[in-house]
C-alpha cells in the first residue's frame, strides 16, 4: 500500500485544481478567436523543452526557465493557466519525472509566477501612468524578476532545502535565475510590442500609446 502523499504535494494539487477550475470558469478558449491561437500553439510547442531542461542537468539546484510571465502577458491569466497545464502534461509524457515532480513544477514554475505577475500588473496599472516603458520594463522585465523570485522563495520556504543546499544558497540561486527569465521576457515583450502587438492580450494601443494629457 502506497504511503500517504506529502502535505506539500496535497497543497500543490489543491492549488492546481483551484486555479484550473477558476480559469476554465472564465471560458478562456474564447480568446483564441482574437489572434492568440498562434502564441498559444507556439508555447505548447516550445515551452515543454525548456521545462524538461532540469531533467537533463546534474542533480542539485537545476537551471530552470519559467516562461510563465511571458505567457501571462501574451495570453492573459485565464488562458495561460490551462496552457501551462498542457505544458506540464507534455513534460510528464516526454520526461522521466514522476507526476508529483511535474505537479510541483507546474505550480511553482508556472502557476505561481503567472499569478504573482498578474498582481504586479494590476498594481502597475493602478499606481503608475499608462506608459510604453512601464509596460515593457515594469511588467516585462522587472515584474518578471520579482514574480519568478517570489515563486522561488515560496517554494524554498515550503520545502526548506533542495538538493542539500542551504536555504540561503538556494535563494541566491533563485534570485540569479529570476533575472535570466526577466531578460528574456523583457526582450520578447519589447519585440512583440513593436512587431506583433496582437500576440499580447495585456497590451492596448489605446492605453499605452495615447498622447499624454496636458
Amino acid at each position: 500500500m502506497d504511503a500517504a502523499l506529502p502535505l506539500t504535494t496535497v497543497l500543490e494539487a489543491v492549488l492546481a485544481v483551484a486555479a484550473l477550475g477558476l480559469a476554465v470558469s472564465l471560458r478562456p478558449w474564447r480568446m483564441l478567436q482574437g489572434g492568440l491561437l498562434t502564441p498559444a500553439l507556439a508555447a505548447l510547442a516550445l515551452l515543454p523543452w525548456f521545462w524538461l531542461l532540469p531533467q537533463k542537468l546534474p542533480q542539485g539546484l537545476a537551471v530552470q526557465f519559467s516562461g510563465a510571465c511571458l505567457l501571462l502577458l501574451m495570453l492573459g491569466w485565464p488562458l495561460a493557466v490551462p496552457v501551462l497545464a498542457l505544458v506540464a502534461a507534455a513534460v510528464w509524457a516526454l520526461g522521466q519525472a514522476g507526476w508529483e515532480a511535474v505537479l510541483s513544477q507546474y505550480v511553482w514554475v508556472g502557476l505561481v509566477p503567472a499569478t504573482v505577475a498578474l498582481g504586479i500588473g494590476a498594481a502597475l496599472r493602478r499606481w503608475l501612468p499608462p506608459n510604453l516603458f512601464v509596460y515593457t520594463l515594469g511588467r516585462g522585465f522587472l515584474g518578471t524578476a520579482v514574480a519568478v523570485f517570489a515563486a522561488g522563495v515560496l517554494y524554498e520556504l515550503s520545502y526548506h532545502l533542495l538538493g542539500g543546499n542551504t536555504l540561503h544558497d538556494a535563494l541566491v540561486a533563485r534570485w540569479l535565475m529570476a533575472w535570466g527569465d526577466a531578460f528574456l521576457t523583457g526582450l520578447f515583450t519589447a519585440v512583440f510590442v513593436a512587431f506583433a502587438p496582437q500576440w499580447l492580450a495585456t497590451w492596448s494601443d489605446a492605453r499605452y500609446l495615447r498622447p499624454p494629457q496636458s
